[in-house]
């Protein structure tokens, strides 16, 4: 007896769900956490976790913040980049801040909460930061001595030309960081005013900051996860006197400890290499 054909039609869909669901939702899992479970890749399938004494103290795969009880950063730790994701290194946050090279105006205002630094300003606060912890130069160009972007609102008397009529320090409400600008006394900004709707030219101001600056990149940005768990070589060099002294060791001992948890470029050319923060504090803590 030959069935409807809406029947029929109906049948073949069944079976055809039927056999995918085993497949895809039963066997290809299954055999996913049986790969998984290889000798080797077991320790990797469960995220790189790192035990201590009975104890999970992270995962070599995400970094985390080495800070004391006030939230400042350890002294005797090597310090990670800074992280975007949630608070700081929250796994269910990764993110970016989504901030680009213009990002340079920060928005003033008298509510803290309406209040938001600019991709300039926290490169610059981050680095005068790092630069205090490490006993070393922490300026950079268009920055502001106190750690805010050097940028100036300039006003021309025919819109983008002519004469400068005013200038404001946009991300500064106390005392603008240059006096005068073309001749032009500079203003200090005022919380909520939109000087670039006003028409002034954002005009960002280099300073005398040497060109190659002796904090490195990676110890000011975010990496796009916010959950980079490794440093350059180039900011782990500069920590390691800080890291000597605090914990009475040679500096030639720290610099082994560091080469030792340096990971070489992935197959010899993709990428660059990194320093793994958490291994090697662990075993700063282990020496």
């Amino acid at each position: 007896m030959r069935l409807p054909s809406w029947l029929a039609q109906h049948l073949a869909a069944l079976r055809a769900l039927l056999v995918l669901t085993v497949l895809c939702g039963l066997l290809y899992p299954l055999a996913m956490v049986a790969v998984g479970r290889i000798p080797g890749l077991d320790n990797r399938a469960d995220g790189s976790l790192i035990t201590v004494a009975d104890k999970t103290v992270g995962s070599r795969l995400i970094g985390q913040a080495f800070t004391d009880k006030d939230g400042n950063p350890d002294p005797k730790y090597f310090q990670s980049r800074p992280s975007a994701a949630g608070d700081g290194y929250d796994p269910t946050a990764t993110s970016a801040s989504n901030l680009g090279p213009e990002s340079v105006v920060d928005t003033l205002s008298t509510n803290p909460d309406d209040a938001k630094q600019s991709l300039l300003t926290q490169v610059c606060a981050r680095s005068l930061a790092v630069g205090k912890l490490e006993g070393v130069d922490g300026t950079r160009p268009f920055c502001t001595a106190d750690g805010v972007g050097a940028v100036l609102a300039v006003f021309h008397r025919d819109g983008f030309t002519g004469p400068v009529t005013r200038v404001v320090s946009v991300n500064q409400t106390g005392t603008p960081f240059v006096a005068g600008y073309d001749g032009v006394t500079v203003e200090s900004a005022k919380p909520g005013e939109d000087y670039v709707a006003e028409g002034g030219v954002i005009t960002p101001i280099r300073g005398t900051a040497p060109a190659k600056p002796v904090v490195p990149s990676d110890a000011v940005t975010a990496s796009a996860s916010g959950l980079d768990p490794d440093i350059s070589p180039a900011y782990a060099a500069l920590q390691v006197p800080r890291i000597a002294r605090e914990r009475g060791l040679t500096v030639a001992a720290v610099q082994a400890l560091v080469k030792k948890y340096t990971d070489a470029r992935a197959l010899g050319f993709m990428g660059e290499p990194g320093v793994n923060v958490l291994e090697l504090n662990l075993a700063l803590d282990g020496k």
